[in-house]
């Protein structure tokens, strides 16, 4: 007789990790995203007054230059951070990592508390660099702690989490940088050293959770603790049937061991997930989101918004951002991954076209400024539902266990070339291209969704081991499995191991 199967639940502890992880981990990198365009003005005095003070004059150039690495030092931050994803998960594991990648935000928050004091700008800089480090460890390890310790009907909602908190940090950053709060010339040390609160919060709290049980048994090998991190997890005693779909993943993977990167791009196994890693990584960071938000204080202010009104729109934004990352929680389960990325896509390339119109005929038309804002807070919208949050979700989904930890360091590494390269181009394609910037990410947008259409299967309410056989076909490799997909078959209390082979067709 076919026993149901039962349907994983949020419980308390699950919800919990959930929300200790994001605030602690992600919540940070969306703060320190936004943490420095409020005060700049201020921020870029001080740097000013503290080069006069040691070598006399500073010209405009070189100001740009110190403001422009000082921006630019965090993207580069994220980029060293991921290239330590694999190692540190795998040794440390996922929740062990995140208790030591603390270190990279509660040091740099004292060095940017204390900047100003010290009188040296060069604290900054260096601060920037190392809770950059921070970012690139929790933007993928996050994903891969949550979407590891979530049951698969709720992995895509879990899995969003840690964007939903990427918003709020970007938005309490907003808020905070408001001139009446902290963006001004007393208020911005204070501003830049909160980061570490987050992290000290995780420290005092996230050792209670459990790691996630996939490492524990897949990769540690221990039972004991996988079961009873299981149990905590789920709110029951019988996890039986998940462990023996982990024993089924772990059986496949046996012969593989721990691969690396070097391993990930020889594998044909596992060619399309990477190369749809690599395309929803580059299709996130160059479809104009970065660019967008530059954009966006011109286009409030052309729009005929005061001055002093601009940050609060500002604020706005970030509030519409938020909201429609929540919005994403709880339809992702319901309309599935692939129908989002698609949907988001589709809207940030309409909005990047109408935007270009609109910007042109700016000048020549009085209601055309207001055009321009609503195309941004569209492109908001649709990135917020889409391209921002399911590229994690859906890396943690492709991957087993084995390859997750390598693949997450190819997914970081290309989010965060991509966002450093955008910093970098993007005042010069401004400068060159004016408003029709905007075509080439809509071109971005539009190759993007048509890969995604092409592509990338439907991987909500699937196995681990089920969403591999879903690109088996496409790899041109066969997935076998004897006793069916996740199924372990039990005899007189003893478990029959099934074999998991990859054959090369």
């Amino acid at each position: 007789m076919e026993k149901s199967e039962r349907k994983g639940r949020v419980t308390l502890i699950l919800g919990a990790a959930s929300l200790i992880a994001g605030f602690g981990s992600s919540f940070q990198y969306g703060y320190n995203v936004a943490v420095i365009n409020s005060p700049a003005p201020e921020m870029q005095q001080f740097y000013t007054q503290i080069y006069e003070n040691r070598y006399g004059t500073i010209s405009d150039n070189l100001l740009t230059l110190l403001w422009s690495v000082t921006v630019s030092m965090y993207p580069l931050g994220g980029f060293f951070g991921s290239l330590m994803v694999a190692p540190l998960v795998n040794k440390f594991g996922r929740k062990g990592t995140l208790l030591f990648n603390n270190i990279f935000s509660i040091v740099p928050a004292i060095m940017m508390g204390v900047s100003e004091v010290a009188g040296s700008f060069e604290i900054i800089i260096i601060a920037r660099f190392v809770v950059g480090i921070c970012a690139g460890l929790s933007s993928n390890v996050v994903p891969m702690y949550l979407g590891e310790i979530a049951p698969k009907n709720y992995r895509g909602a879990i899995g969003i989490i840690p964007q939903l908190f990427i918003t709020i940090g970007i938005l309490v950053a907003q808020v905070f940088g408001i001139r009446s709060i902290l963006g001004n010339k007393e208020g911005w040390p204070i501003m830049l050293g909160l980061t570490g609160i987050p992290a000290v919060i995780e420290l005092l709290l996230l050792p209670f959770f459990p790691e996630s049980p996939r490492y524990m048994l897949i990769q540690k090998g221990d039972e004991k603790n996988a079961r009873k991190g299981l149990q905590q997890l789920r709110g029951w005693e019988d996890v039986d049937e998940e462990l023996c779909e982990m024993r089924v993943e772990e059986q496949s993977e046996r012969a593989e061991g721990q691969l690396s990167v070097l391993n990930l791009f020889t594998f044909r196994s596992l060619r399309w997930q990477l190369l749809s890693v690599i395309v929803m990584n580059m299709g996130q960071q160059l479809s104009g989101v970065n660019a967008i938000y530059y954009y966006a204080d011109s286009i409030y202010s052309s729009a005929g918004v005061a001055e002093n009104h601009v940050q609060y729109v500002t604020v706005g934004t970030g509030a519409v951002n938020v909201f429609m990352t929540i919005a994403a929680v709880f339809i992702v389960e319901k309309s599935g991954r692939r129908l989002l990325l698609l949907i988001g896509f589709g809207i940030c390339c309409g909005a990047c076209v109408l935007l270009t119109v609109a910007l042109y005929f700016q000048t020549k038309l009085d209601w055309m400024p207001y055009v321009s804002i609503v195309c941004v807070i569209v492109y908001v919208i649709g990135h917020a539902i889409g391209p921002s949050p399911i590229p994690t979700v859906v890396t943690t989904e492709m991957f087993r266990q084995s390859s997750r930890p390598p693949a997450f360091m190819v997914a970081g590494t290309v989010h965060w070339i991509s966002n450093f390269t955008v910093g970098l181009v993007f005042p010069f394609l401004e400068k060159g291209l004016g408003a029709y910037s905007f075509i080439i990410f809509a071109c971005i947008c539009l190759f993007t969704f048509i890969y995604i259409w092409m592509v990338i299967p439907e991987t909500k309410n699937k196995t681990f081991l089920e969403i591999s056989k879903l690109f088996a076909q496409r790899n041109k490799v066969d997935i076998v499995a004897e006793d069916g997909d996740s199924e372990i078959k039990e005899t007189g209390g003893e478990i029959i191991k099934s074999e998991i082979k990859s054959t090369f067709l």
